[in-house]
């Protein structure tokens, strides 16, 4: 089984936006943009259009945003090794309005992250192994990386990153640091720290 990193690489993708005043124009996306003091949930899948990324994955994402905002994330970010007009089309047809699908055309972050595999059993080539994690200020917290990570793999596991189970770990009382407090003879408190 692979592993995300702890900390997110370096990275520059490239993305066709189109400007409230009707201009298009490509613009980079780097790690900082996305991750620098900011609390987010990302996750890969293997492609967009393709039924369990479409149907479950992306749209659970959407449908919980807002629940994961009041839950102290600051944004989803779905990233998928399609070009940014495939991520265009299939975020206008989802009707997505909250997570953003981030372009990955030449698996660049995929390949840094270690979650590209190959799917040449269907015809995709260089495709991400399905994924979801947490990063605060782009160290991760907590990956929901599926079983069975492997080239050509037959099926498509999709049990670990869901929506749900990512939320689940959002909700989660923080862990703090455990204080005993002993009491002497007299009035001073006396503190060990664990």
């Amino acid at each position: 089984m692979s592993s995300l990193p702890n900390e997110i690489p370096p990275f520059k993708l490239t993305k066709k936006v189109t400007t409230t005043s009707g201009v298009s124009k490509f613009v980079d996306i780097v790690n900082d943009t996305l991750f620098t003091d900011k609390k987010v949930v990302i996750f890969g899948l293997p492609g967009a259009f393709t039924p369990t990324c479409s149907e479950q994955q992306l749209p659970g994402f959407e449908k919980l945003y807002l629940e994961f905002r009041e839950w102290g994330i600051d944004d989803i970010y779905c990233f998928t090794v399609n070009d940014t007009f495939v991520c265009t089309k299939w975020a206008e047809d989802l009707g997505l309005i909250n997570v953003k699908v981030i372009p990955d055309g030449s698996a660049e972050f995929t390949i840094k992250m270690g979650m590209d595999v190959r799917k040449d059993n269907i015809g995709f080539g260089i495709r991400s192994w399905r994924y979801a994690a947490v990063y605060d200020n782009g160290v991760l917290e907590k990956a929901f990386v599926e079983e069975g990570f492997s080239d050509n793999l037959d099926g498509d596991p999709y049990e670990a990153s869901t929506p749900e189970n990512v939320l689940a770990y959002v909700k989660q009382p923080p862990v703090g640091k455990h204080i005993d407090l002993a009491f002497s003879d007299t009035t001073d408190v006396k503190e060990t720290f664990q």
